[in-house]
This record gives structure tokens, C-alpha cells and sequence, in this order.
């Protein structure tokens, strides 16, 4: 029997996923030291001291553990499923640690003063002393699910502010694809941890310059959202208010959560913040942005080939979904209005729609419906009405929305939009092979590509296996919460809270928050951590916890 490999001492197999998961971590410790330089800009010299810490600590790890096995063998896609899982979890853990020292490490009078004037609660810092609620606020950041232990986000540091705004930009691309981009490394490892984050196409031959160019997007898309966001915020009673840099601040942070799907926000209330169908409009297209998989964003910009907004499968199934929902959403909403006025009654008219004939309550309601639905299909997570309030049947909609979410290749969690369609297109394929002899050549024309029999029963295989382990993993998760949260939360606020975690969104009916059951909280992080990875990298890393990495039937 050959003798394993092994890298000091090490086998080559935890070696090259060690050293590859240090990669990250010292990918990290990169962001925390430029958060350092945040912190010195806002004179927030106990958060800069913290950052620092936790840069060094990270760093130590990571560094550490790529320059004790850098000669290591180039992952394969085994490896690059595990780094992938363990990876995300390990970046999580150590993201936790500016929220924990931060909270630990700043003296009360401090943590005081970054409560606005004239409040009257204290500062949201103190909840991250508790380390679990760290890693919930790490996990929920860097998967970009948006759900938050930070009741009044106004009254964090500004360097807290910005690292839960900046782990879910990068997050919302990829901490592998970061990594990669950085690393430049060719060859098959590079596109072995590529697909290990859950995507498939490639803008180029070369994985390097696909990342490279996802990343010119991104920041070109960034730069447009703050902008833009910065003219609506000014615009707004609510930011007329505030200082201008003020308002910078805010269009920044919530362009880079928007665009990135992660929903975080600065404000109180996110969005209903400012009571503005303008801030909420220019929202809509960065949102949507956002769910659109990023070879349609090159093919647009670079290639000016705009017909692929309407050619691309997921991307037009993608909108066709948005004006379903949006109809159906305000159709629900508008009928209970009269039972549940308050839960729309932000009092605002929108695009004039009273002056036609509709009540101010049933303009709230579709105006209310059609952010709610978008921010929902799109895994944004940004929340603009109290939807705690909504009927079962509201939340529902919501819920399935969440289910599903965007496309594949873009930054959206979710079952994805190509795996609902494959299953659809399945189904009704396998229906119509009843009616035809045994003899005959079938063939399926799906996204401008034809399969054969064989392609397209693994296609339909695949996607209904990862879709059926994410329902049941919904559906059980989804039990516990409902009999754990309390009776004044019903089975829809569990399903919808389940599937805001799972399906990295952020919307939330309540339950979420610090008072939270420990039980629920920690199985959120791992319903977050599995949603972002789509189950498959998960279970390959909780196998080779078992058994190690050797083929096994």
C-alpha cells in the first residue's frame, strides 16, 4: 500500500485545505487593517486599537498556516469543497472578533457616546459581549443575510458600522473569489475553488481574469449606487436633516449592502428611515442589479449586448417574477388594507395613485408591496414596511420569494431561479415521455442550449437534490422555531424567519434579535452558513469530518 503525502509532517490533503483556508483568513486580516484606518478617520481610538488586535490575531492564523504548508498540492474539487465550507465558517469565526473585542475593549462612557443625541436607549454594542451573537452578526454579514443582534444600528461605532457593511460587499461576491482575484493563481486549483462557492460560468478562459472582471463591475456598479443614492437621501425630509457627510456615510454604506444583496443598514429602521419613494426607487434597480448573474452584466457593458436582459433565461425569468409577485404581493395587501391599515400606513403617496382613485392606504400597500417583493426575490433584505404586521398570507408570498431568489452567478442566495426552472421544465418532461414509445430520441431546448436525454435527467437530478435537501432543511428548521419562539409568533412568522435565514435575505417578522432563543440563534448561523454554500460543499465537509477525504461508497 503507497504511502500517503505528506507536507511537514502534515497529509497533503488537510495541507493544501489548511493552507488555502489561511489564504482567506489572511485575506481578512487585510480588511480588518484598512477597518483600522476607518476607525483613526472617525477618531474611534478603542475600535482602531480592537481592529488591530483582531487583524494580528487573523493574521496569525492565516499567514501562519499558508506559509507552513505553501508547498502543498493545488486543491482539487474535493478540497475545494471543503475549503469552501470550512473556509466561510472559519472567515465567520474570525470576523466575530472586532464585534467581541470592540464590545469587550471600549469603556462604557464610550460605548455611550455613540448613542445619537436625544435617544433614549443605549448602545447596541453591548449585545456583542455575548461571543454567540458576534458570530450571528459575522455569519449574517459575510453570507450577506442581513439578519442583525444590533437593535439600533445608529449606535455602533462608525468602524462597526462599516465592517458589517464592508464583509457583506465583499461576501456578497465571494470570500473565495476575493481570494483568488489577490492570489492570481492559474490553473485547475483556482477554478476548483471557483465552482466550489456555488458558481459554474466563467466571463473568460481564465478563472483570474473572470474574478478580475467581476470585481471592475462590482466597484463600477458601487460607485453609480452611492451617487445616485446620495442625490435621493439628499432629497428626502429625512436626510435633509442630517450633515452632508452624513448623508455620504449613509449612501455609501447602504449602496454596498444593496448592490451586494446583503441588506445591513446604518439607520434605525433601515429603509422606512427615510419615508421616501425616492431612496426607495433608486434602491429597486440596485437591488435587482444585484440578483442578475455577472456574465449578463459583461455581456451588457462590455459586449453592449443589451438583448441579453431579455434573451439570458435567468434573467428574464428573473423579472417576470418581480411583476408577478409585485401584482400578486399588492393584491394580498391591498385586500386586507382595511383590516390592517397601520401596517401600511406610512403616509406617503406614490407615483400620485390616490388621485385616480385609490385610498392613501392602498398606494401604500403597492408601494410598500413592490420594495418588500423586490428586496425579497432579490435577497436584499432591506425592509421598508412593518411586516411583522402583515397576514399569514403576505408573509407567505414574501416567503416563497425568499425561497427562490435570484440567479445563478449573481450575488443572491436562495434555491436560484435556474434550479426552479430546471425542476419545472423536468417535470413536464418527464409527464410527456409517457405519451411517447420507448424508441424515440428526446431532446429539451432549456436556455439556448439542446440536451439529451442523459444531460438533462443529471440536470434534473441535480437541481431537485439540492433543492429537496434545502425544503427539508426549511421545513425542520422551521418546526423547531415555531415551538421554541413563543406563541406570540405563528407558523408563518417561522417559515418566514427560516427562509430569511436559509435563503440569506435578512427580512425579519420580529423573532430575530437579542432576546432570541440561544437554540434558534445558533441554528440561524448554520441555516446561513448552508443557505450561502447551497447545502452540496456542507455535507462533503461534515463527511470528511467523519471519514476523511478518501473515496468511500
Amino acid at each position: 500500500m503507497p504511502r500517503r503525502r505528506t507536507v511537514s509532517g502534515v497529509p497533503s490533503d488537510l495541507a493544501t485545505i489548511a493552507r488555502d483556508v489561511g489564504s482567506l483568513l489572511a485575506m481578512q486580516a487585510g480588511l480588518m487593517g484598512l477597518s483600522v484606518v476607518v476607525a483613526f478617520a472617525f477618531r474611534e481610538w478603542y475600535a482602531a486599537g480592537t481592529f488591530a488586535l483582531a487583524g494580528l490575531l487573523t493574521a496569525g492564523v492565516g499567514l501562519g498556516a499558508r506559509r507552513g504548508f505553501a508547498d502543498a498540492p493545488d486543491p482539487v474539487m474535493k478540497h475545494g469543497m471543503i475549503i469552501a465550507a470550512g473556509g466561510w465558517f472559519a472567515t465567520a469565526v474570525f470576523g466575530s472578533l472586532p464585534f467581541l473585542l470592540t464590545a469587550h475593549l471600549t469603556p462604557p462612557a464610550a460605548a455611550a457616546g455613540f448613542v445619537p443625541a436625544g435617544a433614549e436607549y443605549a448602545s447596541s454594542l453591548r449585545y456583542f459581549r455575548d461571543p454567540l451573537h458576534a458570530l450571528f452578526e459575522s455569519m449574517s454579514g459575510w453570507t450577506g443575510s442581513g439578519l442583525t443582534m444590533a437593535v439600533h444600528e445608529p449606535s455602533l461605532p462608525r468602524t462597526l458600522q462599516w465592517w458589517r457593511s464592508l464583509i457583506q460587499w465583499v461576501g456578497g461576491v465571494g470570500v473565495i473569489v476575493l481570494t483568488v482575484s489577490i492570489l492570481a493563481r492559474p490553473g485547475s486549483g483556482s477554478y476548483a475553488l471557483y465552482r466550489s462557492e456555488a458558481r459554474e460560468e466563467k466571463i473568460h478562459p481564465s478563472v483570474v481574469s473572470t474574478v478580475h472582471t467581476v470585481w471592475r463591475i462590482f466597484l463600477l456598479y458601487t460607485v453609480v449606487a452611492v451617487v445616485a443614492l446620495f442625490a435621493a437621501i439628499h432629497t428626502s425630509d429625512y436626510g435633509a436633516t442630517l450633515p452632508l457627510w452624513e448623508q455620504g456615510w449613509q449612501a455609501l454604506n447602504h449602496a454596498m449592502t444593496g448592490l451586494s444583496t446583503g441588506g445591513f443598514s446604518v439607520t434605525d429602521d433601515s429603509i422606512a428611515t427615510y419615508g421616501s419613494p425616492l431612496v426607495e426607487g433608486v434602491l429597486l434597480p440596485v437591488m435587482a442589479l444585484g440578483a442578475i448573474a455577472f456574465p449578463v452584466h459583461y455581456a451588457v457593458l462590455y459586449d453592449r449586448n443589451v438583448r441579453e436582459l431579455v434573451s439570458d433565461l435567468q434573467t428574464r425569468w428573473l423579472f417576470v417574477l418581480f411583476a408577478a409577485g409585485v401584482v400578486v404581493l399588492s393584491v394580498q395587501n391591498a385586500a386586507t388594507v382595511d383590516v390592517a391599515t397601520d401596517a401600511f400606513a406610512t403616509g406617503t403617496d406614490w407615483l400620485g395613485l390616490s388621485a385616480v382613485g385609490f385610498s392613501n392606504a392602498q398606494t401604500d400597500a403597492l408601494r410598500d408591496s413592490t420594495f418588500q417583493f423586490v428586496s425579497a426575490l432579490s435577497c436584499t433584505g432591506f425592509q421598508s414596511a412593518p411586516i411583522g404586521r402583515w397576514t399569514a398570507g403576505g408573509k407567505l408570498v414574501v416567503s416563497g420569494a425568499m425561497v427562490v431568489g435570484g440567479a445563478a452567478g449573481s450575488t443572491v442566495g436562495g434555491i436560484k431561479i435556474i434550479r426552479a426552472y430546471t425542476i419545472g421544465r423536468g417535470i413536464r418532461w418527464q409527464f410527456s415521455r409517457v405519451f411517447l414509445p420507448a424508441t424515440a430520441v428526446i431532446s429539451v431546448e432549456m436556455g439556448g442550449r439542446r440536451l439529451d436525454r442523459e444531460t438533462m435527467e443529471r440536470e434534473f437530478s441535480e437541481a431537485s437534490i439540492v433543492s429537496l435537501l434545502w425544503l427539508g432543511l426549511l421545513a425542520v428548521s422551521s418546526l423547531v422555531v415555531v415551538n421554541v419562539a413563543g406563541p406570540s409568533f405563528t407558523y408563518a412568522d417561522a417559515l418566514f424567519e427560516v427562509a430569511s435565514a436559509q435563503g440569506n435575505v435578512g427580512l425579519s417578522t420580529g423573532i430575530t434579535g437579542p432576546t432570541m432563543s440561544p437554540l434558534i440563534e445558533a441554528m440561524f448561523v448554520l441555516n446561513m452558513w448552508i443557505g450561502r454554500l447551497e447545502i452540496i460543499p456542507v455535507l462533503a465537509f461534515v463527511r470528511s469530518m467523519l471519514y476523511g477525504l478518501e473515496p468511500r461508497l
